[in-house]
C-alpha cells in the first residue's frame, strides 16, 4: 500500500469533511504538524473538533484556523499564549472542553487500544468531574474519562521509514504518538524519510500499522517562550 505523498494536500486528500474530529499531536510549539495544518486551512474545512495538548499560538499551529474561524471546538489542556483562542472562547464563539494533561494523552493512548473508558482519580472534586460517572476502588473515588477516537490524527515525526515506523525527537514525542494511535487515518509529516530496514527497530517509538500517509518536507524551528539575561556592561 502507498504511504509516501508529495505534498500536505496529496495526502490529505479525500480524508477532509466538514465538522470532523481531529487529533492533532505537539507539545508547545514542539513537534506541531504544521504542513498539515496549513493545508488543513488552504482546503477551508470548516467546523472542527481538535483533540489537542495546546492551541498553538496566534499565527502558528492550530492558531492559523481559529484566525480563520474553521475550529468549532478545543479539548485541550493549555491554551495560552493565543490571544485569539481567548478572545473566541471568551465572546461564546469557541467550544471549550479542558483536560488535564495526562488524562488528556491517556484518552488518545486509549482510543489507539481500543478501549472506551477508563477511571482516573485526576479531576475528582473539581468541575473536570461533573457530569461524569463517579466509582470507588478500595475506599477512593474516580472519574470515567471517555477514549478519544478521531476521525483523522495529525503529527509530525523526527523520522520514517517507507512503511510508517516512525521515530520522535524529546518533547515531541509527548503528544504525537498517542495521537497519532487515537485516528481511524493518520496522516504524518517528518523531516526524513529512509528506506525500509534502516531504522533500527529498538528505536522506533511507533511502528507503521497506525500510520496510513506521509510526507516529508521543511519545518520551522519555533521557540515558544525566550528569555536571556541583559548583558552586563563591560
Amino acid at each position: 500500500m502507498k504511504k509516501i505523498y508529495g505534498s500536505a494536500a496529496e495526502a490529505l486528500d479525500g480524508l477532509l469533511f466538514d465538522g470532523m474530529f481531529i487529533a492533532a499531536g505537539g507539545f508547545g510549539l514542539c513537534g506541531i504538524p504544521e504542513l498539515l495544518l496549513d493545508a488543513i486551512k488552504d482546503a477551508g474545512t470548516k467546523d472542527l473538533t481538535f483533540a489537542s495538548n495546546n492551541a498553538g499560538v496566534d499565527d502558528f499551529g492550530i492558531g492559523i484556523l481559529l484566525q480563520t474561524r474553521q475550529v468549532k471546538k478545543m479539548i485541550s489542556s493549555y491554551v495560552g499564549e493565543n490571544a485569539e483562542f481567548m478572545r473566541q472562547y471568551l465572546s461564546g464563539e469557541l467550544e471549550l472542553e479542558f483536560n488535564p494533561q495526562g488524562t488528556l494523552a491517556e484518552r488518545m493512548r486509549a482510543g489507539g487500544c481500543g478501549i472506551p473508558g477508563f477511571y482516573t482519580k485526576t479531576g475528582v472534586g473539581t468541575v473536570i468531574a461533573d457530569g461524569k460517572e463517579h466509582k470507588d476502588f478500595n475506599g477512593e473515588t474516580y472519574i470515567m474519562e471517555e477514549g478519544i477516537f478521531a476521525d483523522l490524527a495529525i503529527v509530525k515525526a523526527w523520522k520514517a521509514d517507507e512503511t510508517g515506523n516512525l521515530i520522535f525527537r524529546k518533547t515531541a514525542r509527548n503528544f504525537n504518538p498517542p495521537a497519532a494511535m487515537c485516528g481511524k487515518t493518520c496522516v504524518v509529516e517528518v523531516e526524513e524519510i529512509v528506506a525500509k530496514g534502516e531504522l533500527d527497530p529498538d528505536n522506533i517509538h511507533l511502528p507503521g500499522i497506525y500510520v496510513h500517509r506521509i510526507i516529508q518536507g521543511e519545518h520551522e524551528k519555533r521557540i515558544e517562550q525566550r528569555t536571556t539575561r541583559k548583558r552586563e556592561d563591560a
